[in-house]
């Protein structure tokens, strides 16, 4: 089963059980993958990798959505923009620890042969789409700024 059907079936428990956030988080989520289905070029097809690339861009909405919240003395809104990051970051696969986003990082950096902090840009291009979904962007990037640093 895909992505796409997984919540869609989800979306129907969530309804039964009466989970407003869940529903609602999923029912969001399923808009987005719709657009995309129906998106020019895509011939109606979603793929899993950009369906894992849509709730990564959705969990971090909503994450950035709950600090301005919370800074604007809002914990009301802050706390369901959290709620909903969680229900969607139960479908994205599990996240790197710092050890394995390093040795990740290192198995990169002697394939695409860097020598350097100049050779960021083919380390994080290989990087970014080896690593989607499993590791935040700015973590990427940061591992592999202090790697290449100390090279």
């Amino acid at each position: 089963m895909d992505l796409f059907d997984k919540i869609s079936e989800d979306i129907k428990k969530a309804m039964l059980a009466r989970d407003k956030v869940r529903l609602e988080a999923l029912r969001g989520a399923k808009k987005e993958f719709l657009e995309a289905k129906t998106a020019k070029g895509a011939n109606g097809e979603l793929s899993d990798e950009t369906a894992t690339r849509i709730l990564v861009k959705m969990v971090k909405q909503r994450k950035e959505s709950a600090k301005i919240y919370t800074e604007n003395n809002r914990p009301e809104l802050a706390e369901g923009e959290l709620a909903e990051a969680a229900v969607l970051e139960e479908y994205l696969p599990k996240q790197l620890s710092g050890e394995e986003l390093e040795a990740e990082i290192r198995a990169i950096i002697a394939e695409t042969g860097a020598a350097g902090p100049r050779d960021m840009g083919k380390v994080m291009g290989v990087a970014t789409k080896r690593l989607a979904g499993r590791a935040e962007g700015r973590a990427v990037s940061e591992a592999v700024k202090n790697i290449l640093n100390t090279l």
